[in-house]
């Protein structure tokens, strides 16, 4: 083979098996985001969606961790679930698949390829195990639950306020959540809180408000499309049902 083509050969091969490792990671300007959005679950308003609550976790879960306004940064960058198998207890715990609880890993490659690959566009999380690793550290700082908790906003079947939700949070955190719910449907007369949304800086992962003037419009488009169903909604203000979980017993999560 003339050294020209051996040359060519050898172009290929690389550009191939950069591909495949997802070690090639071209940002185009489509790709750039500002912020990071960490979103947690309430898990039995989830299950009262799909009608099944026996598999409820008692505890703010996570959905994920996403860049704003990008999806599906690196299609050639697939999923490993070895590479997370150190984080496989926590995982289970704090970041379940409510829907498919026997397998979570499933909804963490849905993750990863979703919003991981974006993300990976910075250094601190530019691989599987930095990626879910910081949402842990990030979901764990928050304490969502327990900060419910103390400010004595708990699971009951009388109804809170948004703004019990919102003003409460802004005082601990010092930004404003978003703060998502399921619409009231028939019969009901009043939404269930389903998502909170905080948000952190790209630079050095600050607690940052979600949202800024002038912001909302577009950000609202995008969000719609990555909420974990089509029925919820930012909430309006007014009452709201915090729904207490269902009596369960323990569940042995698996992947």
């Amino acid at each position: 083979m003339a050294p020209r083509a051996v040359r060519g050969a050898l172009l290929v091969w690389a550009l191939a098996l950069c591909c495949l490792s997802g070690a090639g990671r071209p940002w185009s300007g489509s790709h750039e985001w500002k912020k990071l959005i960490l979103t947690q679950l309430w898990p039995p308003t989830l299950c009262k969606e799909v009608n099944d609550c026996e598999k409820s976790p008692d505890y703010w879960t996570i959905h994920g961790l996403w860049p704003d306004k990008v999806e599906d940064c690196n299609s050639s960058w697939h999923f490993h679930l070895d590479e997370i198998k150190d984080l496989f207890q926590d995982m289970n715990l704090y970041w379940p698949d409510i829907k498919h609880p026997l397998n979570g890993s499933r909804f963490w490659k849905h993750e990863w390829e979703k919003h991981g690959t974006c993300a990976a566009q910075l250094d601190a999380l530019d691989s599987e195990k930095k990626y879910f690793g910081k949402s842990l550290v990030l979901y764990k700082q928050l304490d969502l639950t327990k900060v419910l908790q103390k400010l004595g906003i708990e699971p009951s079947i009388n109804y809170y306020y948004i703004s019990d939700f919102k003003d409460a949070l802004t005082r601990i955190y010092g930004v404003v959540p978003k703060i998502q719910c399921l619409p009231s449907t028939q019969g009901e007369n009043v939404q269930t809180i389903s998502q909170i949304e905080l948000c952190f800086t790209k630079e050095d992962f600050r607690l940052r408000n979600c949202t800024e003037p002038g912001e909302l419009p577009k950000q609202e488009v995008w969000l719609s499309r990555v909420t974990a169903t089509q029925s919820m909604m930012v909430c309006e203000d007014g009452p709201v049902f915090y729904p207490p979980p269902k009596k369960i017993r323990r569940t042995k999560y698996y992947v």
